[in-house]
């Protein structure tokens, strides 16, 4: 299968402020992404708020994702929910559209805390798109399935016709280089946290990421991998360090589905509002957010 080369963005969901969905936004956020290096998206997941959307909404958001992706620009659909069977008709929905590829997190309810529970979970939800791509979201934080990744590979290996790889979000660089070198590189590892990417590219092998301050800082994050790829350590390393003090900022307004998403506003895109339960920010929490990303000159290397 093609391995992705690049960086994809994990796209926030436009909501109006009654907290529904807002399709209008789309084009212009396609066209944001593409004119900062990013080379498609992953929609419906973390920071999507994908697990708190109907499955009518999420169809409506594939499609709009759809329409307004240029050629070339991946669109991978991620499907993963609570109710298997309802993971199947979006995966199978994905593929009707002419989506590049689908995911699936672990559900987070019930908990997942087998191997071969989670891949007779992959395997029901890939069957729905045979014909993609299907990765595997590991974010073991949201869900708890803390398992063994090089293990899944091994049982997954052979099983799933269309397994491409793994979407890497979580804290174990040994881990993730284990399961990149397995087979010598047989699966698609694609990294998942932006403040380690120069890390995985000195391990060797990282080739594919997805993001998701890359939504307002992927200028930045796509110019680790040229600067790698150039072999410019210190301009990697600096590159490296200001998407970690971004990282920083964001971490004191609820993180980057919160605090990341009322950057968007910030920065000329308006996405609206969290969906509930989530607590949005104040204006004067946007205000102190605002003058921590000025300190650190944010706005004059931020996506535009």
């Amino acid at each position: 299968m093609e391995k992705i080369i690049g960086l994809i963005n994990a796209p926030f969901t436009p909501f109006h402020a009654d907290g529904s969905v807002n399709l209008a936004p789309i084009p212009a956020y396609a066209e944001l992404l593409v004119r900062n290096g990013l080379k498609g998206v992953f929609i419906n997941g973390s920071s999507g708020e994908g697990y708190m959307l109907t499955e009518d909404e999420r169809m409506q958001l594939a499609e709009a994702w759809m329409q307004a992706a240029p050629e070339g620009f991946k669109v991978i659909v991620h499907v993963g929910s609570t109710c298997v069977k309802s993971s199947r008709r979006l995966a199978e929905h994905a593929q009707k559209i002419g989506a590049w590829g689908i995911g699936a997190m672990a559900t987070p309810f019930p908990k997942i805390g087998r191997i071969e529970e989670l891949v007779k979970y992959c395997e029901e939800i890939a069957a729905g798109a045979p014909n993609l791509p299907f990765y595997y979201y590991h974010i073991p934080a949201f869900n708890g399935a803390f398992l063994s990744m090089l293990d899944f590979l091994k049982e997954v290996d052979g099983r799933i016709p269309n397994f491409a790889g793994i979407k890497y979000t979580f804290e174990s660089l040994y881990e993730y280089n284990r399961c990149r070198r397995y087979k010598d590189g047989k699966f698609d590892m694609l990294h998942g946290q932006d403040e380690t990417i120069l890390p995985c590219l000195a391990m060797g092998g990282a080739q594919g990421g997805i993001g998701g301050t890359t939504n307002y800082n992927g200028r930045v994050l796509t110019n680790i991998l040229e600067a790698w790829a150039e072999g410019d350590l210190n301009k990697a390393r600096e590159l490296q360090n200001f998407a970690q003090d971004v990282i920083d900022v964001i971490c004191h307004y609820r993180g980057n589905i919160v605090g990341g998403k009322r950057i968007m506003k910030l920065i000329g895109l308006d996405l609206g509002p969290n969906r509930t339960p989530f607590q949005n920010m104040t204006d004067a929490e946007e205000e102190a957010m605002k003058a921590e990303l000025e300190a650190i000159n944010f706005f004059e290397r931020c996506n535009k």
